[in-house]
């Protein structure tokens, strides 16, 4: 029997059920996209009906309040205090990555993991986007401390950024590994 040719192995040459259960992944990863900036987005509405800019409710004394800040800049208000640009630069940086992004998660779908990876920085990425177009800055409002020490305040975005980037990492390790366990060594 002949092998199939790479026009008959594509889901598209397969009919219309096989090509819809190929773009499922993708849709699956961009519902995800869209979970976390909807989450993201009613929890910073949330705080901003509720505080005032600096105000802080303690929810654990000595270890997590939550505030209201703001952060015209990117990760630990970096080019916070630059004229105005840096907020139409992050968000540019952050379209274009999603672009990227989606791209990516059209060929990678069927890799869980990293799509997931993918996902969630994405929800973030655009989640902060919204805050940057809506108030000019991006709204904070988690604060982690003990005694004088602090981690800076961050939000629900923040947090898909980085575990989306922890899982990135996660998957490129166990990429490596199943890659040495390929090779034999």
């Amino acid at each position: 029997m002949a092998e199939p040719s790479v026009e008959e192995a594509t889901p598209a040459a397969a009919g219309p059920d096989a090509a819809s259960a190929a773009e499922k992944p993708f849709w699956r990863w961009l519902l995800l996209s869209l979970v976390v900036i909807g989450l993201d987005q009613a929890s910073k509405w949330a705080i901003l009906g509720r505080f005032e800019y600096g105000e802080r409710l303690n929810l654990i004394p000595g270890w997590f309040d939550f505030t209201l800040v703001y952060n015209t800049g990117a990760a630990f208000s970096f080019l916070a205090g630059a004229a105005g640009w840096q907020r139409w630069f992050f968000t540019v940086l952050a379209i274009a990555a999603s672009a990227v992004i989606l791209f990516l998660l059209r060929r990678h779908g069927g890799q869980p993991l990293f799509a997931t990876s993918l996902a969630l920085i994405m929800g973030g990425a655009l989640g902060n986007v919204i805050d940057r177009i809506v108030h000019a800055k991006v709204v904070d409002f988690l604060l982690f401390y003990r005694g004088d020490w602090y981690f800076p305040a961050f939000n629900l975005a923040d947090s898909a950024i980085t575990l989306g980037a922890i899982l990135l990492i996660a998957d490129e390790l166990l990429r490596m590994r199943r890659d040495r366990r390929a090779a034999g060594r």
